[in-house]
């Protein structure tokens, strides 16, 4: 059965983008997974197209991940097949005020063009450790700015099939979420629009945020980010730290004693650890405050 639908898989992708049993602890920046059955890499819309047609009709499951940068995947993998948006498809060109890049774009490749270019906009985005798919889908944020700001369309893969352009306007863009959530859309590419701007300033504003995030964030130790959503009125890492709870492990998984709101790989954790590390941070703060942390972390497979 896994030999059959290998063989369909490399007739619409070459054999070199099609992995059996690849470790997911190697595209996860929090380093823990288990093995996914495929691993594929798409180079082009119409290759992701075909792909999810084949598992869709061949009742294969699947999930779309970019650099697996708010991913944690489960230590008995992923039954299935992982589908890749990332360096194959993550073309950047800038014509004008507007940059227009592949979903697997990392977004700080992006704010480096808009550097370059002299546009003015995107420097929240410079720091956000993830693709341009996975942050239109949630509409990723940072320091005040969010990717509802300065989107203005996206061209997405239908559940249907089929390849159309979104308006931002249509996007119904909120806290970590979007339409393309919602509707099951998948993001192959997205236009931005930025303003002119000094070079100068532009680098300095970069270079201002990469500090906070260095000085205030654990970047030293794999992680994927904020661990938990912000509750409405709070900051999760305040309501974590309150409970008394900086430092705390299990495991190998860790509160980070820099940031509250991350939970760390200390180097040695399993996706186990995290996960029984976040259910008892939620469990503690809500007897602590009576308020419902909810992971912003994605997770894959049977825990």
């Amino acid at each position: 059965m896994e030999q059959m639908f290998y063989e369909k898989l490399i007739r619409i992708i070459p054999e070199k983008r099609v992995l059996r049993d690849e470790v997911m602890k190697k595209h996860t920046t929090f380093r823990v997974g288990g093995p996914a059955d495929f691993f594929v890499m798409p180079g082009s819309r119409e290759e992701l197209r075909d792909i999810t047609v084949l598992c869709k009709s061949e009742g294969m499951p699947y999930y779309i991940m970019g650099n697996g940068s708010n991913l944690l995947v489960s230590d008995r993998g992923y039954r299935g097949v992982i589908i890749q948006i990332y360096r194959e498809m993550s073309m950047i060109t800038v014509d004008e005020n507007q940059i227009t890049a592949g979903a697997g774009a990392l977004l700080s490749k992006i704010a480096g063009s808009a550097l370059e270019a002299g546009l003015t906009g995107f420097e929240f985005a410079a720091g956000i450790p993830g693709t341009l798919g996975g942050a239109c889908m949630m509409n990723a944020g940072a320091y005040g700015g969010e990717m509802k700001d300065v989107l203005k369309e996206v061209t997405v893969l239908t559940p249907e099939g089929e390849f159309t352009v979104i308006p931002a306007g249509e996007l119904d863009m909120g806290y970590r979420t979007s339409v393309i959530e919602k509707k099951g859309y998948v993001v192959l590419e997205a236009v931005i629009a930025l303003e002119k701007g000094e070079h100068e300033s532009i680098r300095k504003r970069m270079e201002e945020l990469r500090e906070k995030r260095v000085s205030k964030q654990p970047l030293e130790y794999p992680s994927a980010g904020s661990t938990f959503k912000r509750p409405e009125g709070y900051f999760a890492g305040k309501l974590i730290e309150d409970a008394g709870l900086r430092g705390y492990r299990t495991g190998g998984a860790q509160v980070s004693e820099k940031h509250c709101g991350f939970v760390i790989n200390t180097g040695n954790a399993e996706a186990k650890d995290i996960m029984e590390l976040m259910k008892q941070v939620s469990e503690r703060v809500m007897e602590k405050s009576g308020v419902l942390l909810e992971p912003e972390v994605r997770r894959l497979g049977d825990f």
